[in-house]
């Protein structure tokens, strides 16, 4: 698991660089003898089996004619490769199967997630993320739940970033979610107003799907998540279905899961309400939340 966060940036930088080397019409023989190097080591690098130096992302991208600004990108991708990633540096903050998942997250360019009984970690306030960890691991030392907190908030910035660009967000509430308090009730109402104004953001959209709403396909799904990589690449990665729980996380990408998966979430679309219905439901309950604190 040590090298697992880097794995998704070194395979879609091998990628990027084949498809430069293609495009400029340059044979890995021609681009071999240009570097000084070894045909199979420029192999290596293409199909993502090592990390790579961020100067020789640079050397390849001169050869194949790419401009400046694509130099500089995938030379800032070339650095993640050889980074384990910020989480790494938590220890136990973040138990090893989820390390896996946050390297994922960071590489996705979409983000679908239903959730049955908590607003997602992406989304919490530091107050609900400080109770739902306290509750959880009531164990713990208050610099170890600072940790766990300071994880959550390092990982909400994907939703902010310039480079990469941000992913999309796509959530999709059940409205237990929103219902089920903190014990500080005013608290509750700042996380729901907080949701209401995320979802406003332009790469973010939540929907809640209300009690009435019934069964929708697979429900027995409960919570999960759906990660979308680039398409733009020759072979790109597959979408990663994730679920996790108290003792680890499974992690499936077969066709037919991934397939199982999208059925489940095209259900869900169609019983949700709409963004501008979501955020009424949502600031009404805050307000609920508020005056009964």
């Amino acid at each position: 698991m040590d090298d697992s966060g880097s794995t998704v940036p070194r395979r879609q930088l091998g990628r990027y660089l084949r498809e430069f080397r293609e495009n400029a019409y340059v044979t890995v023989a021609a681009a071999a003898k240009e570097l000084e190097w070894s045909a199979p080591r420029i192999w290596r690098y293409e199909t993502g089996q090592v990390s790579m130096h961020p100067n020789d992302v640079e050397a390849m991208c001169r050869v194949y004619g790419a401009s400046r600004e694509t130099i500089d990108t995938m030379r800032a991708l070339a650095r993640e490769t050889k980074a384990h990633g910020w989480w790494h540096s938590y220890g136990e903050a973040i138990k090893d199967w989820f390390k896996l998942y946050v390297g994922l997250e960071s590489a996705a360019t979409r983000i679908r997630h239903h959730e049955v009984n908590l607003v997602p970690g992406l989304l919490q306030t530091v107050e609900y993320m400080t109770e739902v960890i306290a509750t959880d691991c009531p164990q713990l030392s208050e610099a170890e739940r600072a940790a766990k907190v300071d994880v959550r908030l390092r990982r909400q910035r994907l939703l902010v970033r310039a480079i990469p660009r941000a992913p999309q967000l796509d959530v999709i509430l059940s409205e237990a979610v929103l219902r089920r308090p903190l014990r500080d009730r005013a608290a509750m109402a700042r996380q729901l107003d907080a949701l209401a104004v995320t979802s406003e953001q332009h790469n973010v959209s939540v929907r809640v799907l209300p009690l009435e709403a019934g069964l929708f396909r697979w429900s027995q799904a409960g919570t999960f998540t759906m990660l979308d990589f680039p398409q733009n690449v020759r072979e790109p990665e597959p979408t990663t279905i994730y679920s996790d729980g108290p003792c680890g996380a499974v992690y499936l990408d077969k066709p037919h899961e991934i397939e199982t998966y999208e059925e489940a979430w095209r259900s869900l679309a169609e019983r949700a309400l709409s963004g501008a219905e979501s955020r009424e439901l949502i600031s009404s309950t805050a307000k609920e939340m508020s005056s009964a604190a």
